[in-house]
């Protein structure tokens, strides 16, 4: 594989980042030439501006990490993120309406779809496969492909475990080659995001994608 980096996303989602640790992270990121990099809400503005001679994609995280708003709050806070120049959501989707067994998330998703499509926005809904099983995984995929979503994605990093291989290659053969898959969690060797792309995963995100991606180039050189 010649451009790990295509495959790697960057996340930046501490409750207690500081401005001086955003600088420093966003130095590293145009170096490495990630595809994506997943930001709060509220820094959006900030590193629009700093990221707009890249080519990376801009991403802020909508309902993390739990998903506990509700659509219209969700909706809003997507809309501010598309007018302060994301070119992704990461959108958490109603987990508790989901384990309720009730039909909002595929509704929700749909209403985020729009929204984000009409303005040519890629939309990322993170399931938290953590809490799903292979059967609810399955179904998951298939309400969030029907609803819209471009990518499906595995995790917000605060759950007990990330993606697994396993359940990569579950979603791979359940979803469209026109949905993509994002395996993410808070941490991953060069291993692992190997093997997660191998399974399937269309890319891979994590806290530490950079480090992979530094032990991947000292590896070719």
């Amino acid at each position: 594989m010649k451009h790990l980096n295509r495959f790697l996303e960057a996340h930046f989602l501490s409750p207690i980042l500081r401005a001086q640790e955003l600088d420093a992270f966003l130095v590293e990121l145009k170096k490495g030439k990630l595809v994506s990099c997943v930001i709060p809400p509220f820094w959006v503005k900030k590193v629009a501006r700093d990221l707009k001679d890249q080519e990376m994609l801009l991403s802020a995280a909508i309902a993390f990490p739990f998903g506990f708003q509700d659509t219209a709050s969700k909706v809003h806070e997507a809309k501010e993120a598309i007018e302060q120049g994301v070119n992704e959501i990461d959108f958490v989707w109603s987990q508790t309406a989901y384990h309720s067994g009730m039909n909002w998330p595929k509704i929700e998703i749909a209403q985020l779809s729009k929204l984000c499509h009409a303005n040519e926005v890629t939309l990322k809904v993170i399931l938290e496969t953590a809490y799903l099983d292979s059967n609810q995984l399955i179904e998951a995929c298939h309400i969030c492909q029907d609803a819209g979503a471009d990518f499906v994605k595995t995790s917000t990093g605060c759950a007990g475990t990330g993606a697994s291989v396993g359940q990569i290659e579950i979603m791979r053969n359940v979803l469209s080659s026109s949905v993509g898959i994002i395996a993410s969690g808070t941490f991953f060797t060069l291993e692992e995001a190997l093997a997660l792309i191998q399974a399937g995963a269309d890319r891979v995100a994590s806290t530490n994608s950079l480090d992979i991606l530094q032990e991947w180039q000292q590896l070719q050189s």
